[in-house]
């Protein structure tokens, strides 16, 4: 049977409707030396409860939160919201990017195998004994337009774990064609391009970058949607929505994926943000305007998040 590894167990992969691919319920980037922008989401449970009950009462069914244990990640805190919102919750595993690898993790003096082995402990038998299991390997990322040593190591070890846990991959790729060099050493890895989600690529809105990760069979998310910190943000949906079009039209509606990746309190409405329910609430009917049909809204909000959910076959198996 389909199965999808949430939080709160292993479901079958039918039951995920409207889903959020790439968000945080939690998040701390601040504390990197140099990084004074204070960006965080507030540990306060009961607004964020209430944020995450706004998406569910637009139909939302399924989060993916992509927080990373350096920057935050707390599975009792993700299994909490669950409960209390009705959500289901996908936990990420891995690694973030380098100006953020914890030095406890020693990826400075472990291989890629001795890491990949870490990743499958946690698929295997939980996180630090909560027994909590993560069901996607991300978001892996790299800081700069091109990937460091250091970084090419975890997304080596990230690979050999997907083969081997039947996990998928999503990654940070921002503002440059970063994401064709991610992919390219996951398909070194042996990994399935379908098993693969190149994320950010609104943040870097180029055609021809979009079609050359879909050309090698991996996934493209736009994940920016109701972003307002940048000028390009707060202008530049209309662009989007054109490339957008432009993909669909191409037929490549079973290849996108949309998220709004909330990382920080001025995205929560709580804060005067968009929140959760931005897409279901402003953005679907955007494109519902511009002639995009409902059969296409279901494949990029339900078919391809349940898809790139459901847990491969493990080498092996």
């Amino acid at each position: 049977m389909a199965e999808v590894q949430t939080v709160t167990g292993r479901i079958p992969a039918a039951e995920l409707g409207f889903t959020l691919p790439h968000e945080h319920t939690v998040c701390y980037l601040w504390h990197i030396p140099d990084r004074w922008d204070y960006w965080e989401l507030t540990p306060d449970e009961d607004v964020i409860a209430d944020e995450l009950a706004v998406f569910r009462s637009f139909g939302g069914t399924c989060l993916v939160d992509v927080t990373l244990p350096e920057i935050g990640r707390d599975p009792s805190w993700l299994a909490r919201l669950a409960e209390r919102t009705g959500l289901r919750i996908v936990m990420g595993a891995g690694w973030y990017r380098g100006a953020y690898y914890p030095a406890d993790a020693l990826i400075d003096r472990r291989g890629p195998d001795e890491l990949a082995d870490r990743l499958v402990v946690e698929f295997v038998d939980g996180v630090d004994g909560t027994g909590i299991r993560p069901g996607i390997l991300g978001e892996i990322g790299t800081d700069k337009p091109w990937v460091s040593a250091l970084e090419e190591r975890v997304f080596r070890a990230v690979g050999r774990a997907a083969r081997r846990t039947g996990m998928a991959v999503t990654t940070h790729a921002v503002l440059s064609d970063v994401g064709l060099a991610q992919l390219r050493i996951l398909e070194e890895e042996g990994v399935d391009p379908g098993r693969v989600v190149i994320g950010h690529a609104d943040s870097y809105p180029e055609l021809d970058y979009h079609l050359e990760i879909i050309r090698r069979g991996a996934n493209l998310e736009f994940d920016f949607l109701g972003m307002s910190f940048t000028p390009m943000e707060r202008k530049g949906e209309p662009r989007l929505i054109r490339l957008l079009l432009e993909l669909l039209e191409r037929g490549h509606a079973d290849r996108l994926f949309l998220s709004h990746d909330v990382c920080h309190n001025q995205q929560l409405r709580h804060f005067e943000g968009h929140g959760y329910a931005y897409i279901p609430e402003t953005f679907l009917p955007r494109l519902r305007e511009a002639g995009v049909d409902e059969a296409t809204i279901r494949q990029v909000t339900v078919e391809n998040p349940r898809r790139i959910l459901t847990l491969a076959r493990s080498v092996g198996d």
